[in-house]
């Protein structure tokens, strides 16, 4: 098995690539050694020194260290925890915890404008960060205002405001009238 890395803009996280599927749809997200429960895989990475979060996409592992550890040190033990894993014919996640769509739920009078945001969300932004190892999804709609909830290695990375003012915000707010500001928020 060759595990690929590639870097991302965040300089804490690292994008892994171990030529097969990680998840069959969706992402998963794990801010901490405590959420990792529900994913083998994620448990056996927490155990690497340094670990302070793990974030899956379908064909990718994204993991984040702590602020003074170093790559150097950590990235073979990483290599070797998720080739471990694979070898081991254990699932990432357990049972039926299957990965979600990201999107938190929205009903009310703004659906619709919220369905847009979502598609666009889908099919404009969400492939692009998913190359740089991250996932951006919706969270919340108030009077023009999106909130958006970044993971892997978006969460924390120093391009991301940039990347959702410049980026997302005129995007939305190109196609959808009603959007006048986009806001990340943590969870």
């Amino acid at each position: 098995m060759f595990i690929q890395t590639e870097s991302t803009p965040n300089p804490a996280t690292l994008k892994f690539l171990p030529g097969q599927t990680v998840l069959e749809a969706g992402t998963a997200d794990f801010p901490s050694a405590e959420t990792a429960a529900r994913s083998p895989l994620a448990e056996r990475l927490f155990k690497v020194q340094g670990v302070t979060g793990v974030f899956f996409g379908n064909d990718f592992v994204t993991v984040t260290k702590a602020e003074g550890s170093e790559w150097d040190h950590m990235k073979p033990a990483i290599l070797g925890a998720i080739m471990e894993h694979f070898q081991s014919g254990q699932p990432v996640m357990h049972g039926d915890e299957a990965a979600s769509s990201g999107h938190a739920e929205h009903s009310g009078e703004d659906s619709e404008i919220v369905g847009q945001i979502k598609e666009l969300l889908d099919t404009r932004v969400r492939p692009a960060v998913a190359q740089d190892g991250g996932d951006i999804t919706f969270h919340g709609f108030d009077r023009g205002v999106v909130y958006l909830h970044m993971q892997g290695a978006c969460a924390g990375c120093p391009s991301s405001t940039i990347t959702l003012k410049m980026g997302i915000e005129n995007l939305l707010r190109h196609y959808i009238p009603e959007v006048t500001e986009v806001r990340p928020v943590g969870l």
